[in-house]
């Protein structure tokens, strides 16, 4: 049963990102990351009743708090980033850029905590980066397109992995969900923050109901990826799980088909292969 939950967490999370692209087509990005930040807060706290693990919210220190704050602003502004991205580009280019996060983040534990590093994350993070290399290329013929969503993608990467760093030098003795509870609520105050500094609350009713119901569907399906990997691991091996976990961007890709007819080209192809491959590399 867990390998059908580890699956189902990965389609969950290649799910969020679909859904979000269909509910920022006409609403301004720093506002629905605000909205679906409110779903995405409640499954949080389900998370911490399910572990229970609010009991112990009175142990934590000062110093892990003020972490979890700084990595919580670290998350809202990859967030804000993120979506910003998804908005303005391709979905399959946005996701593939996302996961090097992973190789920054190796990197930069290497420089500020000196962890080892094996031959096979150094395999894995060169066949990873030169799959996302593949698939953001830009073809010949579209020359004249905006990229800003690439800028807006490195910075969403940038901050993600700043998050793992602050997790590492501050956040310590505390149960993994009941930090995310509190990171998440951090991120909900500074997204609404954003949103009411640049005046984007003006928008909201003339949210499309259609689009409201997608940023929505997005909160839950983040919200469903968290329960669905928690039970994974609660029964199932994490060697196992974890690699299932990583494959949520073959079933972005396989959605952005199904719904907005993103298909990708040879070397777009080669590319996930070998983002795919060199993230289970760096696995072992």
């Amino acid at each position: 049963m867990w390998i059908l939950y580890a699956f189902g967490s990965a389609c969950f999370a290649g799910l969020t990102a679909v859904l979000a692209k269909c509910g920022i087509e006409h609403t301004n990005s720093h506002l629905a990351t605000a909205l679906r930040t409110i779903v995405v807060l409640i499954f949080s706290w389900i998370m911490v009743g399910i572990v229970g693990s609010f009991d112990t919210i009175h142990t934590i220190t000062h110093k892990t708090f003020l972490f979890l704050i700084l990595s919580g602003i670290s998350t809202g502004v990859s967030w804000l980033c993120y979506f910003k991205a998804l908005q303005q580009g391709n979905i399959n280019k946005v996701t593939a850029v996302d996961k090097t996060s992973v190789v920054l983040t190796i990197i930069l534990s290497l420089i500020f905590f000196k962890e080892s590093v094996t031959v096979y994350k150094i395999i894995g993070m060169i066949i990873l980066t030169t799959g996302t290399y593949l698939m953001v290329e830009k073809k010949e013929d579209n020359k004249q397109t905006n990229n800003a969503w690439l800028l807006y993608a490195v910075l969403s990467v940038i901050f993600a992995s700043l998050t793992t760093i602050l997790g590492k030098i501050g956040i310590t003795n505390i149960e993994s969900n009941l930090g995310t509870a509190i990171r998440t609520s951090v991120v909900l105050i500074m997204s609404w923050i954003v949103v009411f500094v640049t005046h984007s609350q003006m928008n909201m009713k003339s949210i499309p109901k259609k689009e409201y119901l997608f940023i929505m569907l997005s909160g839950l399906a983040t919200g469903g990826s968290w329960l669905c990997f928690y039970h994974a691991l609660q029964s199932g091996p994490a060697s196992l799980v974890t690699p299932i976990d990583k494959l949520s961007i073959l079933f972005t890709v396989l959605f952005s088909y199904l719904i907005f007819h993103e298909k990708l080209s040879k070397k777009s192809l080669l590319g996930l292969i070998l983002i795919v491959f060199g993230t289970l590399i760096m696995l072992l």
